[in-house]
């Protein structure tokens, strides 16, 4: 028998060599990915076999020397999955944050990325997985404006001009033939500085640029709007969006936290996500009243839903729409809020696709396991 195991290391260069900033096909990923998902070929963590992953936080107060102290944006996270359809592949994406790297030159998040094949639990590859966390971040979104947007979508607001925002706008140009007009609402020179500085290297379709003073500027007259801010556990602390500045037929595309109107959520827009069993969880992880702690506009869907303001069926879940099961937009002037939660069977879609196309361009470095077990 060949006992030998090794398996591929691919630096962030190697991952960019590989096409982990193709947003146009990571997009199409997603698609694939979301359809997949609604067949229910997949399996995540927690009994329920949909939590988004285990995560590490620290005391206020720790009562050991060297532990961390609790801060913004400070913690460990595991996110475990195994993904079927074309993939075939399970894997974990594992990473810490701290909002204080930023000070030091470095991303908030530093993150990693394991596959592993799915029979023997063999490590396949390691990799950097900060892009393709980015640009999976961003492809959903993308998704979502494919079948969600106006047709003749021109202007897209980005609330939050970060990572998350620089993705999303990305792929809604992929998608979106005639949108040419971003408005911008950040909070920082620097963070606004870089974001347009990316759309002048990377996004050539976007010709006008505005800056704009306060939320309401930017939503005002859009046809898609992004949240991608970073936001405390505190709904008072969201950024709000109020229905009087929402144009008819915009977008919202929400992969971070916004506060909304209840009644307007209730009764007047249509409400999708991207996997409703996703949401489930969150309901049995993190109890009613959900959203101040999860984030994620599809954890207020659910306490609107236990509030007996909504029912279940009206979460629309986004492959339902791909495959023609549930409308998607009925009208140009249908307003339509979409929640993006992230997945870790995301993360194992867009880093397998990357890792079989390092493997065929001959991309990364082959590192030994062993060449036979020493106690097996």
């Amino acid at each position: 028998m060949d006992t030998r195991v090794s398996f591929l290391y691919l630096s962030e260069p190697d991952m960019i060599k590989a096409g982990v900033k193709d947003m146009g096909k990571c997009v199409e990923v997603m698609e694939d990915l979301l359809v997949t998902l609604n067949k229910g070929d997949y399996v995540m963590g927690g009994e329920n076999h949909n939590s988004h992953g285990c995560m590490i936080t620290f005391p206020d107060e720790p009562e050991f020397p060297g532990m961390p102290k609790n801060a913004d944006d400070r913690r460990f996270m595991a996110m475990p999955a195994y993904l079927g359809g074309s993939y075939q592949m399970a894997g974990m994406k594992w990473y810490g944050s701290n909002v204080e790297n930023k000070e030091k030159g470095l991303p908030r998040s530093i993150l990693m990325m394991i596959l592993n094949d799915k029979d023997t639990g063999a490590p396949l590859a390691f990799m950097s997985a900060n892009l393709v966390s980015s640009y999976r971040t961003g492809g959903v979104p993308g998704v979502g404006a494919k079948y969600l947007a106006r047709k003749d979508a021109k202007t897209a607001a980005i609330i939050g001009p970060g990572v998350m925002g620089k993705t999303s706008l990305a792929a809604f140009v992929s998608v979106c033939p005639n949108l040419d007009t971003v408005k911008i609402k950040g909070r920082g020179k620097r963070s606004l500085d870089s974001f347009v500085q990316f759309i002048k290297e990377e996004l050539p379709q976007i010709k006008n640029i505005e800056i704009c003073e306060t939320v309401e500027e930017a939503v005002r007259d859009s046809d898609i709007i992004s949240t991608t801010t970073t936001v405390r556990n505190d709904e008072a602390s969201f950024p709000v969006i109020k229905e009087e500045w929402l144009k008819k037929g915009a977008l919202i595309s929400m992969p971070s936290a916004a506060k909304l109107e209840d009644d307007f959520l209730a009764n007047r827009c249509k409400l999708v996500v991207d996997n409703s069993k996703l949401y489930e969880a969150w309901e049995e992880e993190y109890p009613y009243p959900s959203y101040e702690k999860v984030q994620i506009i599809g954890t207020k869907f659910t306490d609107l839903k236990t509030e007996g303001k909504i029912k279940a069926e009206d979460m629309i879940d986004i492959a339902d729409i791909i495959t023609g099961k549930r409308p998607g937009r009925e009208s140009d002037d249908e307003i339509i809020v979409y929640s993006v939660g992230g997945m870790p069977v995301e993360d194992i879609a867009w880093g397998t696709t990357v890792y079989r196309n390092a493997v065929k361009m001959g991309i990364g470095v082959e590192l030994p396991l062993w060449e036979k077990p020493d106690m097996a």
